[in-house]
């Protein structure tokens, strides 16, 4: 059994006849290792650092997206809903001054009839022509002349008669006219409408025939 001397380390094994630099260089080898090691795992760390903030990026550009994508939706939903208010605003209007006009349409008859008996004079014409503007500054237009063809759509007729003289169903007096707003016709003319006469052949087609027929037969 060996006795271990006190006091004294023990030293890793030199070859006999080596040198300090030597044993130096022997054990150079295994730091080098050490520091290449720290290095690979300092390089791990940094690239699962780098796949964390990438996956986080992610997350953060997914709900900007998302975000971007709900204002969009709340921007859109305002808007319609700003048409469909202006859309309200403005078809409420049109029924509320329909319906004033709608009253005042007696009284824009009896002036219509002064006028055309001659009795439109005086303050009652002043105050009449002023009545009337102020309809027509409302938009409402009158409509319905003699002679224009009947549309059952903006025409009621009151008196139905034939004629020789016309070739489609004509409006040959106006009893009552009509009025719209815009597009909106709130009274149809009421009218006397005339249709051709049965089996009797228009102007033009009659002397159509009459010239191919060379005329009519002299006595």
């Amino acid at each position: 059994m060996t006795e271990e001397t006190p006091g004294f380390e023990e030293k890793p094994d030199v070859p006999s006849g080596a040198t300090p630099d030597d044993a130096a260089q022997a054990s150079a080898p295994s730091a080098e290792e050490g520091a290449a090691q720290a290095g690979d795992a300092a390089q791990t760390a940094r690239t699962a650092a780098d796949a964390g903030l990438t996956a986080q990026l992610d997350q953060v550009r997914t709900a900007l997206n998302e975000r971007t994508l709900d204002l969009q939706r709340l921007q859109a939903e305002y808007q319609n809903y700003r048409r469909r208010v202006e859309r309200d605003r403005i078809t409420v209007k049109e029924i509320a001054v329909a319906q004033l006009l709608t009253e005042l349409l007696p009284v824009l008859d009896d002036i219509g009839r002064a006028r055309e008996h001659g009795e439109l004079v005086g303050g009652f014409k002043s105050v009449a022509e002023s009545l009337e503007t102020v309809a027509a500054k409302m938009g409402l237009q009158q409509f319905g002349k003699e002679g224009e063809p009947f549309d059952p759509t903006v025409h009621e007729a009151l008196m139905h008669s034939y004629a020789p003289d016309v070739t489609e169903t004509t409006c040959v007096a106006i009893l009552q006219p009509g009025y719209r707003i815009g597009e909106r016709t709130i009274r149809p003319a009421r009218v006397a409408v005339a249709e051709p006469q049965p089996g009797a052949q228009p102007k033009e087609q009659a002397a159509e025939a009459d010239e191919e027929s060379g005329g009519p037969d002299e006595g």
